[in-house]
């Protein structure tokens, strides 16, 4: 992906350092921060550095498949979501994978279950990239599972 490529709305990306082959990501230029659906967060320390568990089912209405991730925690915020109400939530770093293209972004962590979308990629995650707000899977991938 060049660094000033198209992309839809929503596309196929891959979390590789989570383990995550394959998540439909809604691009969201409402959204400050990305966001990635989260269960069992908790956080422990090792090393005298925090460091954060939790599980996910990365496709939507396939709770067979099932993640579970270890990472460290880069920060923790409050949040305000689409409807206004505020969380703080456990933020880490990452690197995403769209197009061939790969590069770290900043994630918080949320529980996204009845979502339609697994994962929010945020603006300060799209430096480089052009949305259009009429197209899909600009980027290709596994148009199967999509809506």
């Amino acid at each position: 992906m060049s660094a000033s490529e198209c992309i839809g709305w929503r596309e196929w990306a891959r979390l590789p350092e989570l383990g995550i082959d394959a998540i439909k990501v809604k691009v969201d230029t409402g959204a400050r921060t990305s966001a990635l659906h989260a269960f069992e967060v908790k956080t422990f320390m090792q090393d005298g550095r925090e460091w954060v568990r939790f599980r996910i089912h990365p496709l939507q209405n396939n709770t067979e498949l099932e993640c579970e991730c270890v990472c460290p925690v880069l920060d923790r915020r409050q949040v305000s979501d689409s409807g206004g109400h505020r969380e703080e939530r456990v933020v880490i770093q990452a690197d995403i994978e769209m197009g061939g293209r790969r590069w770290p972004i900043e994630i918080t962590l949320t529980d996204r279950e009845t979502m339609k979308f697994r994962m929010l990629l945020g603006r300060t995650a799209m430096k480089g990239l052009h949305v259009d707000p009429q197209a899909s899977f600009l980027l290709g991938g596994n148009q199967r599972e999509s809506l």
